[in-house]
């Protein structure tokens, strides 16, 4: 990707994130999976286990992000994840999805109390049904970060997360994460899968909430 020669000069964005998401304006808002939908498959002593869980996430938009001429458009995320035979959560995560008109480019970052970092990225036009994103360890750029134990025993050589945007308003992912297993010869393919429904509309993002009250304070 071809870079400009001025790295200093910012554009001119538009106060409201949620009419500028492209693909990602399907996510915007709070969902939930129904009656333990979702599936993780993970490696244990034993073999592979298979464990149901449930979810909710939540997706709210931010205020345009500018690095000089590069422009994001984005939404903040929380995933909060529950096994269907645990009442501790199984799995939390954080992170931002976030969007650059001008190129097509789409990012997930992603960080999960275990000690781990990563960047996704893949590319997309504005009204995708579908997103793929990709991250490999060791990439300078969209790469993944783990710690030292986790290097030690089930390093992360690759990351892939599929969206799909379904006819009802729902979205489904497929997540795969590829460990190398302390003790195993063969790569693991780590699963995720679920399909989540919309619970809750999203907030507007700071700025245009701010504008939108100056407004109706001016009609008062």
């Amino acid at each position: 990707m071809a870079f400009p020669q001025d790295i200093f000069t910012e554009p001119d964005s538009d106060p409201d994130t949620l009419n500028n998401l492209g693909p990602l304006r399907r996510l915007a808002g709070i969902w939930e999976s129904r009656g333990g939908g979702g599936l993780d498959i993970n490696p244990k002593a034993a073999g592979p286990e298979h464990k149901q869980f449930s979810e909710r996430i939540e997706l709210q938009p931010i205020d345009a992000q500018p690095n000089g001429p590069q422009l994001f458009y984005g939404l903040r995320y929380h995933t909060r994840i529950l096994a269907t035979d645990e009442q501790a959560t199984f799995h939390d995560q954080t992170g931002y999805w976030l969007w650059e008109p001008r190129t097509g480019l789409v990012l997930q970052t992603l960080s999960i109390p275990r000690g781990q970092v990563a960047i996704a990225a893949g590319q997309a036009t504005a009204d995708a049904q579908q997103l793929v994103l990709t991250a490999k360890r060791g990439d300078p750029g969209y790469g993944i970060c783990s710690n030292a134990f986790l290097e030690y025993a089930f390093r992360t050589e690759s990351y892939r997360i599929q969206v799909s945007f379904n006819a009802d308003g729902s979205w489904s992912y497929v997540l795969e994460t590829v460990l190398l297993v302390r003790g195993r010869s063969e790569p693991f393919v780590h699963r995720d899968t679920n399909t989540l429904v919309k619970v809750a509309e999203p907030t507007p993002n700071p700025l245009m909430l701010r504008q939108q009250a100056s407004a109706a304070a001016r009609t008062l």
